[in-house]
């Protein structure tokens, strides 16, 4: 299990493909409200919401759960997290789990791994998980972020392409099924990260990769920082991106 840490969950208003999505209803609570109880299933020291909209403060005072009020500018999720990492004067060394506020299903297993992971990498700034990834399909969507890593579990590179690129047998264009011998991961986007740490990211300037591939996590490989990556300890459920996607889980949680 983890030592101490913090759990802060960005929660945005505004998606292009599920307007309003952290205040959606699964079986009577909203989105967001999911997502809190299972990350307060966690040992976290504290669950936060942070939001740039009033109208998710109210909704989770509503069910109890503290919320910070943030900027609406923030460039990325990581922006809106050290915003309230500094509000809530956290100090330099703590570890700070950022949870998705679309993940109404997400494992509080996972929450432990990832803080306990990056306690244990003194080295790393993040640390975040991934998956084996067995469906040439899936390989070559660029939807699905690619991970590849050294023999220490430290990132090399989040790519949307398909990586570890197999020269031979990708000659040819894509093929039917993935080559045996190769392990392709997929990247699960749940992150622990040192708050000194949230502190400097800020103060980068956006990275050329992290524009280009639409992946912030870039910016802290382009500026040298360490990401601890391991397997998931048990596979996390999708997210919520989409009204398929809350259909699906409405249907899974309507018994709740």
């Amino acid at each position: 299990m983890a030592d101490m840490y913090h759990v802060i969950i960005p929660a945005r208003f505004a998606s292009t493909r599920l307007p309003g999505k952290p205040l959606q209803d699964i079986a009577g609570k909203p989105m967001i409200q999911r997502v809190w109880e299972q990350a307060r299933q966690s040992s976290a020291l504290s669950v936060t919401v942070a939001t740039d909209d009033q109208r998710i403060v109210d909704a989770c005072r509503g069910f109890g759960a503290d919320v910070v009020l943030t900027r609406e500018d923030h460039p990325s999720g990581t922006d809106r997290l050290q915003e309230v990492v500094s509000h809530l004067e956290l100090p330099a060394n703590a570890c700070v789990v950022n949870v998705q506020g679309d993940e109404p299903m997400l494992p509080p297993a996972l929450i432990e791994q990832v803080a306990a992971d990056l306690q244990a990498a003194p080295q790393a700034s993040i640390a975040t998980l991934a998956e084996p990834l067995t469906d040439i399909d899936a390989l070559f969507n660029p939807n699905v972020v690619k991970v590849v890593t050294d023999q220490a579990g430290y990132a090399l590179y989040f790519s949307r392409a398909p990586m570890p690129w197999c020269r031979d047998q990708f000659a040819g264009g894509r093929p039917a099924s993935l080559p045996a011998d190769v392990a392709f991961r997929r990247h699960i986007g749940l992150y622990a990260y040192r708050v000194r740490f949230l502190h400097d990211y800020v103060s980068w300037p956006v990275s050329p990769l992290e524009t280009v591939e639409s992946l912030e996590q870039l910016r802290a490989l382009w500026y040298g920082q360490r990401i601890h990556v391991a397997d998931a300890c048990v596979t996390p459920p999708a997210g919520v991106d989409t009204f398929e996607d809350l259909a699906r889980v409405r249907s899974l949680l309507g018994g709740a």
